[in-house]
């Protein structure tokens, strides 16, 4: 990242190089980034379908994350954010899901306290899912849930969503869908490997990605207490006649806000994001882009922007002001200074 950084400052917020035998344009800054995902979203909608060489080829152009920007893709991207906000997404339902959560989260806490807890964020992160796409939340002490946060964690998740997905299969009753598995199999029940793929989209982003941030931001609250303290304060005072915190809440609580915002850049839990690729020929800043070339967006962006954008936000503000009002997170007293 640093390399990116340094090439900005010689050439600009604008520059292209090349990765492996492919040129690549690299996009910097506000004005930038602005003009690339949100008045040009179309324009840079694509993905490069042959920047990655795996064996698993075929697989990787059904995914939603990876496909190319074009019907497929819009189809798959309207039906899954309508089934999700069926089922809660950006409602107050979705917020009482990730609340009762909680709720197995800080009686975690409170049995692991001076223990290690690395998984506990991907254990909370994943049940929340679980719970849209397959209709069922696991204890943390359950096998299942064990491997399945070893395999999102080892990149490794395909034969757990193809054995969900044969489960669901045998079970559902047509037209009385339970969850999101069942909603796609009555809607768009045609390729069994695409649905795979599209749970894995929707299931490991969204257990790796939010877990990594939060724990990143757990452990940069701890090695800054004075900003521990002020979030605790602002969050107390907000909240201080109500039993829990709702998404709404935000919107009082701006110094939380910006820590949130501030762990998510630093955190960096995915570097190099995922590539976008012009979809015809355009321009960028009076720059001339061909179609095909692909992007690197280098700007902080925690969710995206455009039609790509992501679907996190609410979880990881509900989470961390939840265990922020309940704990005070402290380095153990015989631990040595963080780096």
């Amino acid at each position: 990242m640093r390399d990116f950084e340094r090439l900005r400052k010689c050439y600009g917020n604008v520059y292209s190089l090349f990765i492996g035998p492919r040129a690549a344009v690299v996009i910097n800054g506000a004005q930038a980034m602005k003009e690339a995902m949100i008045t040009k979203a179309a324009d840079f909608a694509g993905r490069p379908q042959d920047i990655f060489n795996f064996n698993c080829h075929l697989w990787l152009l059904l995914r939603m994350v990876l496909a190319d920007y074009g019907a497929s893709w819009k189809e798959h991207r309207r039906f899954a954010l309508m089934t999700l906000r069926n089922f809660g997404l950006g409602k107050q339902s979705m917020e009482q899901r990730i609340l009762g959560e909680m709720q197995y989260t800080m009686e975690t806490l409170k049995r692991s306290i001076g223990k290690h807890s690395v998984v506990m964020f991907h254990n909370a992160a994943s049940n929340i899912i679980c719970q849209v796409l397959f209709g069922t939340r696991y204890d943390y002490d359950d096998n299942f849930i064990k491997v399945v946060v070893q395999n999102i964690r080892q990149c490794t998740c395909k034969k757990l969503a193809t054995c969900l997905i044969t489960e669901h299969k045998e079970t559902r009753v047509p037209g009385q869908p339970r969850d999101f598995l069942d909603c796609y199999l009555d809607e768009l029940d045609k390729v069994c490997d695409r649905l795979i793929m599209f749970v894995l989209d929707l299931h490991f982003p969204g257990t790796d990605t939010t877990s990594n941030t939060l724990l990143t931001g757990f452990l940069y609250l701890m090695t800054y207490p004075h900003i521990h303290g002020r979030c605790q304060q602002e969050i107390n005072q907000v909240l201080e006649k109500k039993d829990h915190a709702s998404y709404d809440d935000r919107r009082n609580m701006p110094y939380t806000q910006a820590v949130i915002h501030e762990v998510q850049r630093i955190a960096n839990t995915v570097p190099l994001s995922v590539y976008h690729c012009t979809t015809k020929d355009t321009k960028l800043m009076g720059y001339f882009l061909p179609k095909g070339e692909f992007a690197k967006p280098d700007a902080f962006m925690p969710f995206s922007a455009g039609p790509r954008v992501g679907l996190a936000p609410m979880a990881l503000f509900l989470i961390m002001v939840t265990l922020l009002r309940r704990f005070k997170f402290i380095w153990p007293e015989d631990a040595e200074q963080p780096d």
